[in-house]
């Protein structure tokens, strides 16, 4: 008996396209903790992000998006993975996911020029980005800073004796800071720096919500209250700091320097 014709499948031709771009997850130093319930990093203590490709490298470079400010923002968020608003994510957790990119691009050294606080003078210097200090932000034992059921904080201020509601800062929000301070220097204006966080951070005033109120009461709130409560930020507050000493090679100043977080903190020699 002749075995049947039967056709043998065809061999699978392997694609180009056909590997799994490799990702990465990344701790948050917030925990999850400051963000509203259903924002998609509510609880969560890590989130997934792929690793750099050439597509980000042009996102990074491009001249449009860099005039804008908008190159960061877009290649975060093409590289985390799942939807989610790089507007929206804390400070803290935006820059260890930065950090956390670049390396998975460059590796782990960062090499950059740095002017001297004191003479001017450029230097070269290398940070190592696996030597960053995580800060998860924690409640003060002694119970001065409580979080609430919005996921917000309150203090006491001493002086004023006024509960204060503030919030963590977001991507938005540094993005205004900064608007709001290249704006006073292309102005010659004096610059506001802390008012102008209080502004953004502070939610309520003894139960107040109206945003006119607040902002005046911002401004008239004595030096010690607003001591009292920048420290209550700080301590609640996540963030990644990368710090290394520094010597000028001209003038022999030292000083610990700090990286900071923007586009050229991709391409420092750009």
């Amino acid at each position: 008996m002749v075995a049947p014709n039967v056709p043998q499948p065809k061999e699978q031709k392997s694609s180009l396209l056909d590997f799994v771009s490799p990702t990465q997850f990344v701790d948050l130093p917030s925990q999850g903790v400051g963000y509203p319930e259903g924002h998609p990093l509510y609880g969560k203590k890590d989130v997934e992000i792929r690793f750099m490709t050439a597509k980000d490298e042009d996102i990074l470079s491009s001249e449009s998006l860099l005039k804008k400010g908008l190159a960061v923002d877009r290649f975060l968020e093409n590289v985390i993975i799942g939807d989610i608003s790089s507007d929206s994510i804390l400070i803290g957790d935006k820059n260890a996911i930065l950090i956390a990119a670049r390396i998975s691009g460059y590796g782990n050294l960062y090499e950059t020029e740095v002017s001297c606080p004191s003479c001017g003078q450029g230097n070269e210097l290398t940070f190592d980005l696996n030597n960053r200090e995580v800060i998860s932000g924690t409640l003060p034992e002694d119970g001065s800073v409580t979080k609430n059921e919005n996921g917000n904080f309150n203090v006491t201020l001493p002086m004023c004796k006024v509960n204060v509601e503030f919030r963590l800062l977001t991507g938005k929000d540094e993005k205004l800071m900064i608007k709001r301070i290249t704006d006073a220097k292309k102005h010659k204006r004096e610059t506001s720096t802390f008012t102008d966080q209080y502004k953004l951070m502070v939610v309520s005033a003894q139960g107040e919500t109206n945003r006119a109120q607040l902002n005046q009461f911002v401004e008239l709130i004595p030096v010690g209250d607003s001591k009292v409560l920048r420290e209550a930020y700080m301590a609640v507050s996540p963030d990644v700091k990368i710090k290394d000493d520094f010597e000028c090679i001209s003038c022999g100043h030292e000083q610990e320097l700090e990286v900071s977080f923007g586009a050229d903190f991709f391409w420092p020699n750009q």
